[in-house]
């Protein structure tokens, strides 16, 4: 969820990524992440201490209730409605990421919201939709770099355009 950090470019710096030709990133997977940033950094919301990585493989279950979360190296500093989005784009990875239906995505947003009993401001909900497509475009960087498959991919060009409409992106 490194869309804040001060250095140049669009993704955060990761050596054995940035060492391999970029060239063979999808324009669809760049275009997303330069606009799902901007939206993110343009809305000044106040941050709080999140996890960051919130998939399927990092949680336990007790009936309903999530009984542990795993995973705490990846706690963010960060707006709790791109936390509440990251995750909502994310959480239904079980294995390698990848990108929830928008139906997903908006129930879990919904029940994020009920859980916490206040509605998001318009100004969040865009910043929690931008936050699910960051984590998706940054995933597909990677897929595109290191993987012959194009699951991650193929899934960010089908819901891109609905995500960033909805980020207002």
């Amino acid at each position: 969820m490194r869309w804040d950090r001060t250095d140049s470019g669009v993704w955060p710096a990761i050596d054995c990524l940035d060492s391999r030709d970029q060239s063979v990133v999808p324009s669809c997977v760049v275009d997303a992440a330069e606009r799902t940033r901007r939206r993110i950094l343009a809305a000044s919301l106040p941050c709080v201490l999140g996890h960051a990585d919130f998939e399927a493989q990092n949680l336990r279950w007790h009936g309903q209730q999530v009984w542990a979360v795993h995973d705490w190296d990846s706690l963010a500093w960060q707006p709790e409605a791109a936390c509440a989005g990251a995750a909502s784009g994310s959480f239904a990875s079980d294995g390698p990421p990848m990108l929830a239906p928008i139906e997903s995505s908006e129930a879990f947003l919904v029940a994020y919201q009920d859980i916490r009993g206040r509605l998001f401001t318009a100004v969040e909900q865009e910043n929690a939709w931008a936050a699910s497509l960051w984590m998706a475009a940054d995933n597909a960087r990677e897929e595109a770099l290191c993987s012959d498959i194009s699951v991650g991919r193929d899934t960010l060009r089908a819901q891109a355009a609905e995500r960033l409409r909805r980020a207002n992106a």
